[in-house]
């Protein structure tokens, strides 16, 4: 009874309640805060995880620009119903390299963070131009456009240079080799052996099915290794982070 009397007295004082909140949120803020300046990383390091290919960056720019944000995250969070459906729980290293991240806030279609390699390029290329003729309940819009909008790889280099500016780690012989690698990727005649040792498990081949290097390409090289680069039979969490 009587912390029950103090805990009232505490609720009808409006100036010792504020002061004691004050309090209470400043301690659990030092708590969570204070141990970070004391770690030399705040994300554990995944085997497999590397920068974007060109085309992937590419792809993802497009993924970006079209809003696919908007209606799609790519974050699993750690519950059972997600887990099941969708895989294992996204790792923070799997994001390590995005400017911006692609989490979301919202699912009007099912979280892609591991959607490479669980349909067809030919699937994604059909759900693209025809979204109902795949999902028969889907609401997305039409992107068949990709298919006409060829793209070269112009200033691909330019792109990567920004965004080693701010982080990703583009070497110089990622930079050198940017637009070969660009147009080599979707290219099933090119040699892909420095595209594949820059960039291991890069997927290359003709994703669209057109002679024409396209946004279709790009988007869907983007989309097909979200979420394979982690071998997750093997990887094991680290129990101190």
């Amino acid at each position: 009874m009587s912390i029950l009397k103090h805990h009232k007295k505490i609720e009808t004082h409006a100036t010792l309640l504020l002061v004691l909140s004050f309090l209470v949120v400043t301690i659990g803020g030092i708590v969570q805060i204070v141990p970070l300046f004391y770690l030399e990383n705040t994300i554990e390091e995944v085997d497999g995880m590397r920068p974007y290919s060109p085309l992937e960056l590419a792809g993802r720019r497009i993924y970006i620009r079209e809003g696919c944000y908007v209606c799609h995250s790519q974050m699993i969070r750690p519950m059972r119903d997600e887990v099941e459906r969708y895989g294992h729980y996204s790792l923070a290293a799997e994001s390590m390299y995005d400017h911006p991240f692609q989490w979301g806030s919202k699912r009007t279609g099912p979280d892609l963070a591991r959607i490479g390699g669980r349909y067809s390029d030919d699937w994604h290329v059909q759900h693209m131009i025809a979204p109902q003729s795949v999902v028969p309940e889907s609401i997305m819009p039409s992107y068949a456009f990709l298919m006409n909008r060829e793209i070269d790889g112009r200033y691909i280099e330019d792109l990567m240079r920004t965004y080693r500016f701010v982080g990703v780690p583009y070497t110089d012989e990622m930079l050198a080799n940017a637009r070969a690698d660009f147009l080599a990727q979707a290219d099933d005649e090119a040699d892909h052996s420095g595209l594949l040792e820059r960039y291991p498990g890069a997927q290359a081949r003709n994703f669209d099915g057109q002679a024409e290097l396209t946004e279709m390409d790009a988007i869907i090289a983007y989309m097909q290794m979200l979420g394979t680069l982690v071998d997750f039979s093997t990887f094991v969490p680290d129990p101190s982070r």
